[in-house]
């Protein structure tokens, strides 16, 4: 039996395989998810840590029924998803006598959603599937595979949210789909081209553990699910909930608050279905009670205010450029699906009608097409990926005086790679002992997006282009190769092979070109994303 988990950064939704049915279904773990409306059982994002020594921790629908939201706690964490592998400035609460981390809360929060699902679904020891953002940092994709490598799953694999949206609004029979994922934390525009070839090939998993995976049929026709082109960055529903905190901080002099920020998302939530939205926040203290009325005009100008449109223009034209370069026009784009709570704000679905025909934005699904998409991948549906960075390794240019960057791999590359890629250096002094090597993630043309504390508010920012996060640059991490007998200039060395594998990690193979001998084979170098 194989369940999925789609972790978002405001809610979290489960789906599993029905064997009988032949189809996903969204589970229901009672207590801990809502069903509000026409709406699947979404399970809030949201964690209270009652004592971090013990791991007692209350999460999703537990925390509202407790009431555990509505007061500035530390030990209260929602949008915790968005911390996870960031450089969050700011300081983390200590509780208990220990510090807690974003990516502590959140290893909490699915273990606590893994416990009852166990329980009430014993099969759920052989197959699981964990999505995560297109523009996810390694960091979060190497903490999430720590995480499941504590649990009893026999096959674990991760999957990019977009693709798992394409897969499941059902779209399997039209070639190009643009899927337009915009949750609580994240915006991420991917495109993905559907192969329903029979002479389609397997092409391996995001991630697995255990022995390969053999529930596939061998004469069953093999989907294959390819990605474009994409782009993302952290902007999401969150954001929008600040930004009304903000608005009625400076109109009706409220200060900012967790309740003020929930009675926002409910407002925002409202404007979603009508046009006009009214709450009512009551001063405990005061015991005054103050209306928060707005309409959708009103939303739309603080939208305009913090240049939401232009920032949803930028990723857009960014994916749109990309598919250009390979010769796909907006005309040929099969379908648009819209998928997470964000999409659901009728300014947001105005502005996608910008660019495309109505009759090809789907957004009928927009909670549960992720989860129960992410099941396709354990049905004879396999996925190839592109990288998303470029890597490059450091030199000095003398004409500029300083460090630069040669790319060696560039954005857009398929994995795993058919060919290694190939360098060959000679040593640079008389008598050099070794060669050194520092390899970094390349920054994007559009720059990159920061994650910081704003007092207890986490809020991002966009960083500009060019950086590069070096990925050994560290002691004991740079040397490549000991030279025995010594080097000297004027001669190539050694034989440096770049490889990227199907679970997307940097391999490095390197070859003494005097001694002919191997001084590394299939040497990791990095997680790539």
């Amino acid at each position: 039996m194989s369940y999925a988990i789609d972790f978002g950064t405001s809610n979290t939704v489960i789906a599993r395989w029905n064997p009988a049915a032949e189809q996903a279904e969204i589970v229901s773990l009672s207590g801990l998810g809502l069903r509000i409306g026409q709406n699947p059982d979404l399970i809030p994002s949201l964690a209270y840590v009652e004592n971090a020594l013990e791991g007692k921790v209350w999460v999703g629908q537990q925390v509202r029924d407790r009431g555990l939201d509505l007061s500035t706690d530390p030990r209260f964490f929602r949008g915790f998803k968005r911390g996870i592998g960031s450089t969050v400035q700011g300081f983390l609460p200590e509780l208990d006598g220990q510090t807690v981390t974003f990516e502590q809360v959140g290893e909490w929060f699915l273990n606590h959603l893994l416990q009852p699902l166990r329980a009430s679904y014993p099969d759920l020891g052989q197959s699981l599937v964990l999505t995560v953002p297109v523009n996810s940092f390694e960091a979060y994709r190497h903490w999430l595979s720590q995480v499941c490598r504590n649990l009893q799953i026999e096959h674990i694999r991760l999957l990019d949210e977009p693709t798992a949206a394409a897969l499941g609004y059902g779209m399997a029979e039209r070639e190009i789909l643009l899927v337009v994922d915009f949750g609580g934390g994240t915006l991420d525009l991917s495109l993905i081209q559907l192969d329903t070839s029979s002479k389609g090939k397997p092409v391996g998993f995001i991630l697995k553990w255990g022995e390969k995976f053999l529930g596939e049929s061998q004469n069953q026709p093999v989907k294959t699910a390819r990605v474009l082109a994409k782009a993302g960055q952290n902007l999401g529903g969150t954001d929008l909930d600040h930004w009304l905190v903000d608005y009625f901080a400076t109109t009706q002099e409220l200060a900012p608050s967790v309740l003020t920020t929930r009675l926002a998302e409910r407002l925002k939530i409202q404007l979603s279905l009508q046009p006009q939205a009214t709450e009512v926040y009551f001063n405990p203290e005061t015991f005054d009670s103050i209306e928060l009325s707005l309409d959708r005009l009103g939303f739309e100008e603080i939208l305009n205010q913090h240049q939401f449109f232009e920032r949803l223009d930028e990723s857009m034209e960014q994916v749109l450029q990309q598919a250009r370069r390979q010769g796909i026009e907006v005309a040929d784009i099969d379908a648009v699906l819209l998928v997470g709570g964000t999409t659901q704000i009728p300014a947001v679905q105005t502005w996608v009608e910008q660019y495309f025909e109505l009759k090809k934005i789907c957004s009928h699904r927009p909670f549960e097409a992720i989860a129960q998409g992410a099941l396709q991948l354990t049905q004879g549906i396999e996925l190839q990926d592109f990288l998303y960075h470029s890597y490059g390794i450091r030199y000095w240019d003398r004409r500029q005086n300083q460090h630069s960057w040669h790319p060696l791999i560039r954005a857009g590359q398929a994995y795993p790679m058919a060919e290694p890629v190939e360098l060959v250096l000679g040593a640079s002094v008389a008598g050099q002992p070794s060669i050194e090597l520092i390899i970094g993630e390349l920054g994007s043309e559009a720059g990159g997006t920061e994650v910081y504390f704003d007092g207890d508010r986490l809020i991002t920012r966009s960083l500009s282009a060019g950086q590069v996060q070096p990925l050994n640059d560290r002691e004991g991490g740079r040397k490549i190769a000991q030279l025995t007998p010594p080097g000297y200039p004027g001669s190539d060395r050694v034989k440096v092979l770049f490889q990227v594998d199907g679970q997307r990690t940097l391999r490095m193979t390197v070859d003494d070109l005097l001694t002919e001998e191997r001084l590394l084979d299939q040497q990791v170098v990095a997680q790539l994303r």
